[in-house]
């Protein structure tokens, strides 16, 4: 009976794990100014586990970091092997007036990485102000689109999306905004998974299809 126990411990399929995202990015990913559970990565997890997702969302978020430090930090971010990847940096490029070329060429590695890696990867925008110029806002805004293009990376275009349709309509953002005007609220993080969340969901499904199945 022993015998014929183990035999049927081998030969039962193991348990499918849960899938592991890594959100990488700046204060916005981070959770800044919130409480922990206020964050946008666990909102997020929250979200898609309501949905019915068996899903872990790991925060790579640093405050102050830029392109470059995402750069810096993708191969040991890799090194813990994430099923998916959502990258969502640029916000402090555009706070110091980097150039778009240098942010153009610090996401490229970094989805040349995860695309080394076998990783995919939702690439997530900022818009531009205007306040540095026509061109300075055209080529920082095109590099989003152009990289996922690139790369075959999904593309959401405004991680911020939900407070700039709000601001367009010319509406108060007191109640999506922390007092900085700079961070979402816990209400603006909300907001923002939820209009995200579909987009993180189609991430899922391409991790499933790069996932092998249990015993291979």
């Amino acid at each position: 009976m022993a015998a014929l126990a183990v035999f049927g411990a081998w030969d039962t399929p193991a348990a499918a794990q849960p899938l592991t995202v890594t959100a990488l990015g700046d204060s916005l990913t981070q959770g800044y100014g919130l409480p922990q559970e206020e964050g946008f990565v666990p909102v997020l997890e929250g979200w898609l586990r309501e949905r019915g997702h068996d899903v872990n969302v790991v925060n790579a978020g640093v405050s102050g970091d830029t392109t470059a430090g995402g750069a810096a930090r993708i191969d040991w971010t890799l090194a813990d092997e994430p099923d998916a990847l959502i990258v969502a940096l640029g916000g402090n490029d555009l706070l110091r007036g980097i150039a778009p070329a240098a942010s153009r060429a610090n996401l490229d590695a970094i989805l040349a990485a995860a695309d080394a890696a076998g990783v995919p990867v939702l690439l997530a925008g900022l818009p531009a102000p205007g306040n540095y110029g026509p061109e300075f806002k055209r080529d920082f805004e095109a590099m989003y689109g152009e990289l996922a293009a690139k790369w075959e990376a999904l593309h959401y275009p405004d991680f911020l999306g939900p407070v700039g349709e709000k601001a367009a309509q010319g509406l108060s953002l007191s109640e999506l905004m922390q007092d900085d005007r700079i961070h979402p609220s816990a209400e603006g993080v909300r907001q923002i998974v939820a209009a995200i969340g579909p987009a993180v969901e189609d991430l899922l499904d391409r991790a499933v299809q790069e996932v092998p199945p249990p015993g291979n």
